[in-house]
């Protein structure tokens, strides 16, 4: 069961792009104890279709992120449907809601943590749109961060990863019932073919070719894809929408205006380790290569798996998980 989420209150929101978010929240939980010097702290961003609950998994006493010696904040990004977003604002829902960028997110997150006495950040880590914060905080605040671990993510969003949602984006959009986002009832028609297409890009062709699928319950190929129709229908199109324009915007060289995404990423002084997929078909293994050559404090250990992208979901596959626990634990001493 995933518990009631604390709000923090950031009141009207200044964005990157200079339009302001209304009434802006921030949910998270908190888990652990903060110590005196503030500086145990984890920090887990939350990613695409995920919350506050989603990293469970690592979390608790005798797994990676022990809160015995932890004090853990999973925190929610914009758009969600936790955290303010077109589904739940007050003053901009639905179609009136701003564009965000994971920048407005890692900014209210720094005030979140100052609201609660963290000094500085033992770890910021995630799986997917969580790498890609954990990327940007330590591009923008380098000295608050001590080690990053990035599961299955890139620091940006590259062409072909853009490419791919674009595709998604599509498919929603073109449900006549989307009407531009100011839909009275669900576009249920877009939210399944956004999930049917979204479905051949989380797995691999090995998964495909060798009914991998049969490992997690699905008696066919089309059960699976019938279950990522279900999935995404009971998602809010508008939110769907909110987070993929942030996934798609992020580039932390954004923080320094001027430098080159290599040049960004070798300002980072945290500890990194790097785990991309061998087998992911957006956040290529290529791509999280170009990256980890630009950083400083680096380790390489790509995940082979046939799993595609969700090889890194937490908690999901037990030899992947296995390597994951380990760079957690490794990071944090």
């Amino acid at each position: 069961m995933i518990s009631e989420p604390s709000r923090f209150e950031l009141g009207d929101l200044p964005l990157q792009n200079g339009a302001t978010l209304l009434d802006a929240q921030l949910a998270y939980t908190c888990t652990g104890t903060l110590n005196a010097a503030g500086d145990n702290a984890v920090l887990l961003p939350s990613y695409y279709t995920g919350n506050h609950g989603s990293y469970r998994a690592w979390i608790g006493p005798g797994r990676p992120l022990d809160t015995a010696r932890h004090f853990i904040i999973a925190v929610n990004q914009f758009g969600n449907g936790v955290s303010t977003s077109p589904s739940n604002s007050t003053r901009q829902a639905g179609a009136a809601f701003p564009l965000l960028e994971l920048a407005d997110n890692v900014e209210a997150q720094a005030r979140l943590l100052a609201h609660l006495g963290v000094s500085s950040l033992a770890l910021v880590a995630g799986w997917s749109m969580g790498a890609m914060q954990a990327f940007e905080w330590a591009v923008r605040y380098p000295d608050s961060v001590r080690a990053v671990l990035a599961v299955c993510g890139t620091a940006r969003c590259w062409p072909l990863n853009q490419v791919f949602l674009d595709g998604v984006r599509a498919a929603l959009q073109a449900d006549g019932d989307y009407l531009a986002g100011r839909y009275a009832q669900p576009p249920l028609r877009g939210l399944r073919a956004f999930g049917r297409a979204y479905a051949g890009w989380a797995y691999s062709a090995e998964f495909f070719r060798e009914g991998l699928y049969r490992t997690l319950g699905f008696a066919d190929l089309e059960a699976l894809l019938r279950d990522w129709e279900e999935d995404h229908c009971q998602h809010d199109a508008n939110d769907l929408l909110a987070v993929l324009h942030a996934w798609q915007r992020a580039d932390p060289s954004r923080a320094h205006h001027g430098l080159r995404l290599s040049e960004a990423l070798a300002t980072i002084q945290a500890r990194c380790i790097l785990m991309p997929s061998s087998t992911d078909a957006y956040f290529t293994l290529e791509e999280a290569r170009i990256e980890y050559n630009a950083l400083r404090h680096a380790q390489w250990r790509p995940l082979k798996s046939p799993y595609g992208h969700c090889a890194g979901a937490p908690g999901r596959f037990a030899a992947e998980s296995l390597h994951i626990d380990q760079a957690l634990r490794d990071l944090l001493g």
